[in-house]
């Protein structure tokens, strides 16, 4: 039987990968940033995962504002990386697991979560900046990947409540794959940030380390606020944060915080990076 192993947040701002890119990962501005992954690079190389999901949002490189699904899953046994204009030098591709996928679809749709189910598939900044910051660049992954697109960009948005009951039934769906195999959920995006207008640089570090807390110990707080609340509160881009509570509902009720992180601002963004695993593990 498939089981989660555990759960990891992380920003996906596209400067990230120029960073990387540019091997400016040690420089002073970005040097604390990219040490928050320490423990989750050992854990990971200790685990030794066969696949993760990542949760993230498109922009705009498979749908456009015109046609946005609310939810979408990776159905393909490769995902090709494109730059959306960033500038940002493409990756290697990505190993998927096609069967996987048909079956974690479908048990989704039983579970009353119209997914809309996709046999080709390219991935932006949002997919492959988690993956590269999470496990280095690579010509090969060592893990397979599936990406699970989450609308956060063209209103109306999913709810938070919505996110937190899609990572229930995406547990529910993994946990019944019948092959042996160990997963990560990894919810991207976030935390609080503006690109635009009058409130653009927008950072509520209070906001963000309660949000940090709620995932980890009282996912229902932040659950139960409203789209325009977390707005309010985190800025038009802060929604993203809503996609780390698909990977908290996947996890069971408790668990234990391995590793958290919060650094604001990098590219004008607060961002946070946590680990963590079931209680009854």
């Amino acid at each position: 039987m498939a089981k989660i192993i555990g759960g990891v947040t992380t920003s996906h701002i596209p400067a990230v990968g120029n960073a990387i890119s540019d091997g400016l990962t040690q420089d002073p501005y970005w040097k604390r940033f990219f040490d928050g992954y320490g423990p989750v690079h050992d854990w990971l190389a200790e685990k030794k995962p066969d696949l993760i999901i990542v949760v993230y949002n498109d922009h705009g490189l498979n749908f456009f504002l015109d046609k946005v699904p609310t939810f979408a899953i990776g159905c393909a046994d490769k995902y090709d990386n494109a730059d959306e204009g960033w500038g940002l030098k493409p990756t290697a591709p990505f190993d998927g697991d096609a069967e996987f996928s048909w079956h974690v679809a479908e048990s989704l749709i039983n579970q009353e979560f119209d997914m809309c189910t996709c046999q080709e598939m390219l991935v932006d900044h949002g997919f492959v900046n988690p993956m590269r910051v999470l496990f280095g660049d690579h010509e090969i992954w060592p893990v397979k990947a599936i990406p699970l697109a989450v609308n956060t960009v063209q209103h109306p948005l999913p709810s938070a409540q919505r996110c937190y009951k899609l990572g229930q039934a995406l547990k529910t769906a993994i946990e019944s794959y019948p092959q042996d195999m160990n997963v990560v959920i990894a919810g991207t995006g976030g935390l609080s940030h503006q690109l635009q207008g009058e409130r653009a640089g927008i950072i509520n570090v209070d906001y963000d380390l309660a949000c940090i807390e709620s995932i980890i110990n009282d996912p229902d707080w932040f659950a139960n606020q409203s789209t325009q609340e977390i707005i309010e509160q985190a800025g038009t881009e802060g929604i993203e944060t809503i996609m780390w509570l698909v990977m908290r509902g996947a996890l069971g009720e408790k668990v234990n915080c391995l590793h958290k992180h919060y650094h604001a601002p990098i590219s004008n963004t607060g961002a946070g990076v946590l680990l963590l695993e079931n209680a009854d593990l």
